[in-house]
């Protein structure tokens, strides 16, 4: 059962689903309204783990030249915390992770008594796992067809619909073999072509676990990312659509951590019949299954913990993290959270060690600031704007398509107010 809900680095390196199907899925007999045909396109790219300074750091001459063009932001604040799935869900829902119970890569959900795991391709496909309305399904079900390759839960019915056009989740298509599928989707006739598009490049988060996020492979990663959207956005501006509209973000940054000197878990949490623990290395979240043990198990870990992680009542962690009991609407978080302070991590026996990691608190650690930066009819030129939190991402996505927003959400509309024409 330990394994389970540990972490132990399980395909830490992004989603690798063993299965091997690589076709497209076509939701039938979807065509855009009438209304739809007249708004914007929006391609929304993520390069996951692509830090908010790699752009320049390492001279992405493509992305700097889509800011120089439109608008960019000193960074971009993820949600806590600062993992792949979380952010993902978070950028194309507009709610924070506690809200749409996509609290961690892997979780335990109690009322379930089951485990969700985003490498899990029953559990990610599956959409009564995760709250909130993604914005392919926002613009789904307001007569506007979408499309998906890779962002995290598109497979799934999540909100009610899913995307007319999607994969399910593999690594086995080129750049360029990406960059034809969306050329195709945006060739297709108007009734059924996709207005929003959204896809995912993998390989600066894998590079930046493996060999730390100042390496040359790190490098050669941004650089083979930003030779794909340099070519995209040339093969896109060859089809001569209106108004169409790059997004270009990232998920999280990536830190070097200590892999010499690791935190060990405290001992009292290997009694199995007492704790279910989820380790992330850089978040160890603790559900006990006798909730009258919370306030003594608590002072115990509090009494013996060492000056390298904070001990956290869940219902008292920082408030500005939204990762309190109280914003828990899933129940899924934990009663207690350990957490390592910067560049240290929780490491189990027999784990492998890898240098680059993720997930502490941005507002902390500016290394898991991320990227954004956009271009197109909608957007201003040539502005750079402060850093925002994540979840506004969707009132401005939704604002550019025309889209109403259904459901209360976490986004602000205050950052596309800055960067909107």
């Amino acid at each position: 059962m330990k394994n389970l809900f540990s972490l132990a680095f399980i395909l830490i390196f992004g989603w690798a689903f063993s299965q091997t199907d690589t076709a497209q899925v076509v939701v039938p007999n979807r065509k855009n309204t009438a209304a739809s045909l007249t708004k914007p396109y929006v391609i929304l790219i993520s390069a996951d783990g692509f830090r908010y300074d790699y752009a320049k750091k390492y001279n992405a001459k493509n992305i700097l030249k889509l800011a120089e063009k439109g608008v960019s932001a000193k960074a971009m604040i993820p949600s806590y915390p600062s993992i792949t799935g979380p952010n993902h869900y978070t950028m194309i829902t507009g709610l924070f992770p506690s809200h749409t119970g996509f609290v961690d890569n892997y979780f335990y959900d109690k009322k379930r008594n089951d485990l969700f795991g985003m490498s899990m391709q029953s559990k990610i496909s599956d959409g009564s796992w995760l709250g909130g309305t993604p914005l392919w399904s926002l613009a789904e079900q307001q007569g506007m067809l979408s499309a998906s390759l890779f962002w995290v839960a598109s497979n799934s019915d999540a909100g009610g619909t899913r995307p007319t056009y999607y994969y399910n989740y593999h690594e086995k298509f080129t750049a360029d073999e990406k960059t034809n599928i969306v050329l195709n989707w945006l060739k297709l006739p108007e009734e059924r072509r996709p207005h929003l598009i959204t896809f995912y490049f993998p390989e600066v988060d894998k590079n930046g676990h493996l060999y730390g996020s100042e390496s040359l492979e790190v490098q050669n990663a941004v650089q083979f990312v930003d030779d794909a959207i340099g070519k995209l956005i040339e093969k896109v501006n060859e089809l001569q659509l209106p108004n169409v509209n790059f997004i270009f973000v990232s998920d999280h940054g990536m830190i070097d951590v200590d892999i010499e000197d690791t935190l060990e878990i405290p001992a009292l949490l290997q009694d199995k019949n007492r704790f279910i623990i989820n380790n992330s290395q850089t978040l160890l979240r603790i559900t006990l299954k006798n909730e009258s043990e919370v306030n003594q198990v608590y002072r115990e870990l509090k009494k013996n913990k060492t000056r390298d992680y904070q001990v956290y009542l869940t219902e008292k962690f920082p408030r500005k993290l939204n990762y309190r009991t109280s914003d828990d609407r899933f129940g899924r978080i934990g009663q207690i959270l350990l957490v390592p302070n910067a560049p240290k991590v929780f490491l189990e026996p027999g784990s492998k060690k890898t240098p680059g990691k993720h997930g502490y608190n941005p507002f902390k650690v500016p290394e898991m600031r991320a990227t954004f930066v956009a271009s197109g009819s909608a957007f201003q030129q040539g502005k750079t704007i402060g850093e925002f939190r994540n979840v506004n991402l969707y009132p401005m996505v939704a604002e550019i398509l025309g889209l109403k927003i259904t459901e209360p959400i976490d986004g602000k509309s205050c950052t596309a107010k800055k960067v909107l024409k």
